[in-house]
């Protein structure tokens, strides 16, 4: 039988990065093409006890159905932790529990978007941002980033010639894939243009906890005083990734939609991790518990980085990152880069990320590829990193 499926998902493709991740079946392949909390990250014992506890003395609460909006404690929890960051604001802003950011930034694009309506984008972007994007057939657009975050020049061209811009979607710390953080002076200037221009922003925030070098910046929900940012993020990078669990703040009318088409999604995230998340993040020192999450991936990050300094050809440039979980490196404009990422993996066994994969067009070139430090041990980062080091030297130095 011949299969004719709807204009909203008949072009879309898997993940680049989940078919990259098949070679890594293979166990002689060391794998940063994930982009995985690091197993030593889990609170494990601690999950354990919350849990055992839970079914013990209240396993109905763990098993019953619950509200759309989510578990009323974790609900108020995450509004006085994110009031405490200027990231809900009390006077006007609600807030929902999603299943992950990516549900959260997916029900975003659907209560707001028409088909056709524009939504911006940094160019690079996170793969799976962009396919939930992609299935409302909107008219999605890259606009070029600087190292300090999104090109200014460039989104005003874009906000001036393109149709029906609705939203910007931006990931301000770390950015998925590029490592980059946005600078103060261009988060205001971004808010700026969105109250001259008349756009929501969608400020995906699913690392801001994880700096590990540098000064914190304010969110641009911070600097919301119209209403017009919705703020996304996840306990998937300082929890568990398998709890789902993610959270968005945002004017209430917009959570009051989302509220409805979550109900026909999913009727609400699993109430088990949402129950574990609120006892954790309220019996736990969270100073501490964020210090050794961010004191994992420091260490991480130099390691891997130490290698590119020191190992790497310096016809190789990167991006050292200040948090997060990736480290965005560029090849000479004269190397074939999707060669170069597949010689990786299929002769030197290890498996990175062309760029091209988070690219709107994934048919424009890119020069550029993502490696991963969190999931990897260490053993595996120092043996990736040699390999791979001594890959760009036979390639890139004769």
């Amino acid at each position: 039988m011949e299969y004719k499926f709807s204009d909203k998902v008949s072009s879309l493709k898997a993940s680049a990065i989940r078919e990259i991740l098949k070679f890594t079946a293979d166990p002689e392949v060391i794998s940063f093409a994930a982009g995985n909390p690091a197993p030593e990250a889990f609170p494990t014992e601690r999950i354990a006890e919350i849990s055992a506890e839970l079914l013990q003395n209240d396993p109905i609460l763990a098993l019953q159905y619950n509200v759309t909006e989510g578990y009323t404690p974790l609900r108020e929890f995450l509004k006085e932790w994110l009031s405490s960051k200027n990231c809900f604001h009390k006077e006007f802003d609600d807030l929902i529990v999603t299943s992950g950011g990516q549900q959260a930034n997916e029900l975003s694009c659907k209560v707001l978007l028409n088909e056709g309506d524009t939504l911006l984008c940094e160019s690079p972007c996170f793969i799976g941002s962009l396919n939930a994007f992609r299935s409302y057939n909107v008219n999605l657009v890259g606009v070029d980033m600087d190292d300090d975050g999104i090109n200014l020049d460039k989104l005003e061209h874009a906000l001036k010639t393109q149709p029906n811009v609705k939203i910007l979607y931006l990931i301000p710390n770390f950015q998925n894939p590029t490592g980059r953080t946005m600078s103060y002076e261009k988060r205001k200037a971004v808010y700026d243009l969105a109250c001259r221009y008349d756009f929501i922003i969608l400020e995906d925030d699913p690392y801001g906890e994880l700096r590990f070098s540098g000064e914190n910046i304010p969110s641009i929900k911070s600097l919301d005083t119209e209403g017009r940012v919705i703020y996304s993020s996840t306990f998937s990078k300082l929890i568990s990734s398998g709890f789902r669990t993610g959270f968005v703040s945002a004017p209430a009318p917009i959570i009051q939609k989302i509220v409805v088409c979550k109900q026909v999604s999913d009727v609400h995230s699993n109430i088990w991790a949402q129950v574990v998340s609120h006892r954790f993040m309220t019996t736990i020192d969270r100073d501490a518990h964020f210090n050794k999450l961010r004191e994992i991936y420091r260490r991480k990050s130099e390691l891997m980085c130490s290698y590119i300094d020191n190992e790497f050809s310096d016809k190789i440039t990167y991006i050292r990152p200040e948090g997060g979980l990736f480290v965005w490196c560029t090849l000479p404009e004269n190397c074939d880069m999707n060669a170069f990422c597949s010689k990786a993996v299929q002769e030197y066994k290890i498996a990175v990320v062309p760029g091209n994969s988070f690219s709107i067009d994934e048919n424009e070139t890119s020069h550029s590829f993502r490696l991963n430090y969190s999931t990897p041990t260490d053993k595996q980062i120092s043996e990736g990193m040699e390999i791979l080091a001594r890959m760009t030297r036979d390639i890139l130095d004769k």
